[in-house]
């Protein structure tokens, strides 16, 4: 066990060492994330709330828990630590990736029950204001990063991880290569990113990355998320937004100008059109054609 401990990956109670059953389980368990290709960020968190797990039952084979006995734990240390939502769905991931994806167990003996997830909608700028926030950034790389956020709906890794070679401008497209969920897609290249994109390349000249960091190599998402916040800041924006909420434009704007839904899936790389269709709940496609009965009632006295 000292790699995981020597990697932070282990943060259970300092006071507790794992005895053998669960040194074995946490190297099974971790095998098996290596195996599945997991990103290393995902391997991380799943392997320290796993081991958070274990020192909830020193002594006890992994193997040998109950269903009621996992529930009382996961009620226990929400009512003692306050979870998050976020977090509670972590553990509960955790858990059934051991017992279903390593034992093999049966997925609805497993199933644990999972917080309610509030419904929220994104918070979407207009036009206007995207517009003014390509204005007030001076800086032509951070400029372009936004432009390509919102002109072909990419999340803020999309846009870091865009090489040279995944621009084909002879057919308009950018190629995604292991987006989430390890899928590749293929998106729209705007005309005019292309002409702003040819004047970037004359004047940095990257290597690899269409968008390289200060000493070159992959640009960090920190200092994306910085520049977007300074950005709006500087457009006098008082929305909560943040870089992925260019993605949200993006489909909202489409969404509104007649876009079809299942196109505007495809482009956003959902699996589900019910992911999608919440932006269906943003646009004011709807809201245009109705009248306020305010503004009716008021026509009237005029």
């Amino acid at each position: 066990m000292r790699n995981l401990k020597d990697n932070a990956l282990w943060v259970a109670s300092a006071s507790y060492t794992p005895d053998l059953f669960h040194q074995k389980a946490l190297a099974a368990f971790k095998g098996l994330l290596e195996l599945r290709s997991y990103s290393k960020n995902t391997q991380r968190s799943y392997l320290s709330a796993f081991a958070f797990f274990l020192s909830g039952f020193p002594g006890k084979k992994p193997s040998a828990l109950t269903k009621p006995e996992i529930m009382d734990w996961l009620l226990r240390m929400k009512r003692e630590r306050g979870w998050s939502e976020s977090y509670q769905n972590l553990q509960i991931n955790a858990i059934k990736f051991f017992y279903e994806q390593l034992l093999k167990r049966p997925k609805d003996y497993y199933d644990l029950p999972r917080p309610r997830k509030p419904y929220m909608l994104p918070n979407v700028l207009s036009i206007s204001e995207v517009l003014s926030l390509f204005e007030a950034t001076r800086n032509m790389k951070h400029r372009l990063m936004l432009m390509l956020a919102y002109s072909a709906g990419l999340r803020v890794s999309e846009v870091i991880q865009m090489k040279l070679a995944d621009i084909d401008s002879s057919r308009m497209v950018i190629h995604l290569h292991g987006a989430k969920g390890k899928r590749d897609r293929v998106v729209m290249l705007s005309e005019y990113f292309l002409e702003e994109l040819r004047d970037y390349y004359r004047m940095y000249r990257p290597k690899d990355y269409v968008f390289e960091g200060q000493h070159g190599g992959q640009y960090s998402s920190r200092s994306i998320q910085l520049l977007f916040q300074r950005s709006v800041k500087d457009a006098g924006i008082r929305k909560r937004v943040t870089f992925h909420s260019l993605r949200h434009c993006f489909a909202t704007h489409l969404l509104e100008s007649g876009t079809d839904l299942r196109r505007i899936q495809k482009l956003l790389g959902h699996q589900s059109i019910k992911t999608t269709m919440r932006y269906t709940h943003v646009s004011n496609t709807d809201l245009v054609r109705v009248t306020s009965p305010l503004d009716k009632a008021l026509s009237k006295k005029k």
